[in-house]
């Protein structure tokens, strides 16, 4: 397994001991915290945005470390962090801000498809199936669920009433844009939001390919490296 964590001995006297599962399992982490994520953002209501940034700038410390774990470069990841960590600050202290809130979470789109990448890329790294590689395979889901949940709210910034949902046409909330993204990475179809302008229905049509493409190409491998390693 490919790592840029040093190996910590048995008995480290630092103290260490409370970050080794982050530098041992960090896929598992961030698989974690997306999903305590994707259930704690249905207790916060439109109005506590500030809280929504915050659990975003959490995970996105997080996909930082665990694109450290992989190999895929760290100062690429941070340099598109750095700058939509900034704007997404900007964007908390000043929410009418159109072009700062198209900035922020465009670049935020942009490093959670790159984390994606990485963590794809630290899957077929190997020729053998490590523990922490399977979380990854989650991981990849989620964070590819989440890039394109922030696509949407670009979108819908950019043409409002770009999303549907049963109570009519109207501003769709993170964690509602969220459901849809999931939805639709999973084809499942099972969502009571629906995109209704031309690029909403462009970018979920394209989801919906990368989902079955994400889906097949790992199943394909992950089968191929088990049969390489009992033969």
């Amino acid at each position: 397994m490919s790592t840029l964590w040093p190996a910590l001995p048995a008995n480290d006297p630092r103290g260490n001991r409370f970050l080794r599962p982050l530098r041992e399992r960090p896929s598992a982490i961030l698989l974690s915290a997306q999903a305590l994520a994707m259930v704690g953002l249905a207790f916060v209501g439109p109005a506590q945005r500030p809280i929504i940034s915050l659990v975003g700038l959490v995970i996105l410390t997080l996909a930082i470390v665990t694109v450290r774990a992989t190999p895929a470069l760290t100062w690429v990841s941070g340099l598109i962090a750095l700058p939509a960590l900034l704007l997404e600050l900007w964007s908390i202290r000043d929410p009418e801000h159109g072009a700062v809130f198209i900035a922020a979470h465009s670049l935020l789109a942009i490093f959670y498809f790159y984390v994606g990448y990485a963590l794809i890329a630290y899957v077929f790294d190997d020729h053998w199936v490590t523990r922490d590689e399977l979380f990854a395979v989650g991981a990849a889901f989620t964070v590819m669920t989440w890039a394109f949940a922030y696509v949407y709210l670009v979108v819908q910034e950019i043409y409002p009433g770009s999303f549907a949902a049963y109570e009519g046409v109207g501003e769709r909330t993170f964690h509602e844009l969220l459901y849809l993204s999931v939805a639709n990475f999973t084809s499942v179809g099972l969502s009571d939001i629906a995109p209704i302008l031309p690029l909403a229905r462009a970018v979920g049509m394209l989801e919906q390919l990368s989902g079955v493409l994400y889906v097949a190409m790992v199943i394909s491998r992950l089968v191929s490296m088990s049969v390489l390693r009992r033969s």
